[in-house]
């Protein structure tokens, strides 16, 4: 396998601007993913490590060689597009192994690599079969065989799972992960689905306008996202944002003046913004709770909007005041959920809030103390 690294890489459309200077390092055996709303360069990025687009500026290395004009078969990478493109006339066996046949590998070796393929996908019985015969899960699984055989040292993912239904989408998850762990193998992984990046990746970059807002660890984005933008595009539903200004500083506490006129503590460091500078105060569904109680001290007065049953949680959507998207409030399953159009209040941890300037830049985090 082999290490990817990206250095200082631009690509432009008719003189716009695609990707700004990325830079990225991606470990031996690593499974990073990109993520990202549409438009936000993360499958040219990819098509540019694969040789399909010439890079603007930058280097790009996989290994220890430098790649900018070494042509993709040379590359020693194999792709798996959403589209399956399998050939209809062809039988699994004869889909998973052209290629090889088509570089001169011995018919012996191709049938070797075919099957350690389909026992590594589980998709030994279908050898036989065209696709014609095939699910969608199973023509995907295909096509990733293909990719296997030809052994690369860095497999790379164009949202492989678009087209699949929610339950496919779940279970071959699941099969992309076992994947990685069975063969150790350098993979790259273009989603615009969070659930996907958050649960696959080893290391997620999110990708915004060309550029890279922030890269780590999926639980690191989500416990201490950069900004605003990755703070709101991981987790579902996602982080609730409330506008205020910054009352004060307590010690390890930020004191916060919600629009609702609420005064509210977060624990986070605003030495760097002055007093009566507008902030917005984060917080995700999971750590917001509903009181019936009104007037309760550091809490949000709203009215209930909309409940969703979604067997194991409960949703509810609130029209927190002074707030004008709606605020979301993830309930266990069980717990009675208000009725709609009920006076509430919302409360939580000042430990889970996060803080956000004007320019949408997260202010750090202060830890637990004692």
């Amino acid at each position: 396998m082999a290490s990817v690294r990206l250095q200082g890489i631009t690509k432009q459309y008719d003189g716009n601007p695609v990707l700004k200077g990325i830079d990225l390092d991606i470990a031996d055996g690593e499974f990073v993913v990109l993520v990202g709303p549409s438009g936000c360069g993360k499958s040219t990025l990819l098509r540019i490590v694969a040789g399909l687009e010439d890079v603007g500026e930058g280097t790009v290395e996989i290994g220890e060689r430098v790649c900018n004009d070494v042509r993709p078969a040379d590359r020693g990478i194999a792709m798996v597009f959403q589209s399956y493109a399998l050939y209809p006339h062809m039988t699994v066996a004869e889909n998973m192994g052209f290629a090889l046949k088509l570089a001169g590998v011995p018919r012996a070796e191709i049938g070797e690599r075919v099957n350690r393929a389909a026992g590594i996908l589980q998709i030994g019985h279908l050898l036989e079969r065209r696709p014609k015969a095939l699910s969608g899960g199973q023509r995907q699984r295909v096509a990733i065989g293909r990719a296997i055989v030809r052994k690369p040292e860095v497999f790379l993912f164009d949202e492989p799972l678009s087209n699949l239904d929610a339950a496919l989408r779940g279970q071959t998850r699941v099969e992309l992960a076992r994947l990685h762990r069975e063969l150790g193998a350098t993979m790259v992984y273009v989603t615009h689905d969070q659930v996907e990046a958050m649960t696959l990746g080893q290391k997620i970059v999110v990708l915004n306008g060309g550029q890279i807002e922030q890269s780590g660890t999926p639980l690191d984005l989500y416990e201490r996202p950069a900004n605003r933008f990755v703070a709101g595009f991981l987790g579902s539903p996602r982080m609730n944002f409330l506008p205020g200004a910054l009352a004060g500083e307590e010690g390890s506490a930020a004191y916060v003046r919600l629009t609702s006129g609420a005064m509210v503590h977060v624990a986070a460091d605003a030495t760097r913004a002055a007093p009566g500078a507008a902030v917005t105060l984060g917080v995700r569904p999971e750590h917001l709770c509903i009181e019936a109680q009104q007037g309760l001290e550091g809490g949000v007065p709203a009215t209930v909007a909309l409940v969703e049953y979604l067997g194991d949680t409960t949703i509810v959507y609130v029209q927190a005041d002074g707030v004008p998207e709606m605020v979301a409030v993830k309930a266990r399953a069980g717990e009675p959920a208000p009725a709609h159009g009920a006076r509430v209040m919302l409360a939580f941890d000042p430990l889970q809030g996060h803080l956000f300037d004007a320019d949408g830049t997260a202010l750090p985090r202060t830890p637990r103390q004692g």
